[in-house]
């Protein structure tokens, strides 16, 4: 569980990136939506201490701090949103096995988890190449297996249908669906929303302006342009 008491974020003494945050994470899939410049990126950076802060977060009942940070990040996984800052060694492979060898696993460990998470991601045949080769949807993948394969108890992904076309963003969706983590999402699509959460939650200039189940929130016409949102696409006309 995550648990967000008054927090903030300032960048350079006067950008309000986040105002005062409250929030209980726990046991689900919950998305974070919002137009751009609303807070959602830095949210989940700062949940890995990326951000310097003022106010508390706990981790599963650790209190985010310098003390805590290494165990921290071992039980939270961040998927940026662009994969290409997640994928930065020579192969796929060496990208999967980076965080293991840091954790001092055997050999016949780490090659087992590659192995399986490999299968379950459908990526194994692209381990021995590099990044820069691959389509969108498989640097998606690869990059979601470099978290998956440090099996944290938390997943946070930021924007995981950004780059991808029609199917590989079904097949992120599906993932998605199928996790049995505690998963914090920030997106913009908003029928992907729909469809993988089961708590929504809009930031807007960096503060909580909206929570529920995702079509008590995500219909509501009025609270998403309030927010500058429009409905998901499939509700269009």
């Amino acid at each position: 569980m995550i648990e967000i008491k008054d927090l903030s974020v300032v960048y350079d003494n006067e950008i309000v990136a986040l105002n005062h945050i409250d929030l209980k994470l726990d046991k689900k899939c919950h998305v974070i939506v919002g137009q751009n410049g609303s807070g959602k990126s830095t949210l989940l950076q700062t949940l890995v201490g990326i951000c310097e802060k003022q106010g508390d977060i706990i981790v599963n009942d650790m209190i985010l701090n310098d003390e805590n940070l290494k165990e921290i990040r071992n039980q939270v996984g961040l998927v940026f949103q662009n994969p290409d800052h997640q994928l930065f060694m020579s192969s796929i492979y060496e990208d999967l096995t980076f965080g293991l060898i840091n954790l001092n696993l055997s050999h016949e460990e780490i090659e087992k988890r590659i192995s399986e998470i490999s299968q379950y991601l459908e990526i194994e045949n692209i381990l021995n190449r590099s990044a820069h080769r691959l389509s969108g949807g498989q640097k998606r993948m690869a990059a979601i297996g470099t978290i998956l394969v440090m099996n944290p108890d938390i997943i946070l992904m930021d924007e995981p249908s950004s780059f991808l076309d029609p199917k590989a963003r079904r097949k992120v969706i599906h993932f998605i669906q199928n996790l049995s983590k505690t998963t914090i999402i920030a997106t913009h699509d908003l029928d992907m929303a729909l469809d993988i959460g089961d708590e929504v939650i809009i930031l807007n200039n960096g503060e909580v302006k909206g929570i529920g189940k995702p079509e008590d929130i995500l219909l509501n016409k009025e609270l998403l342009e309030e927010n500058g949102l429009e409905l998901p696409y499939r509700y269009q006309r």
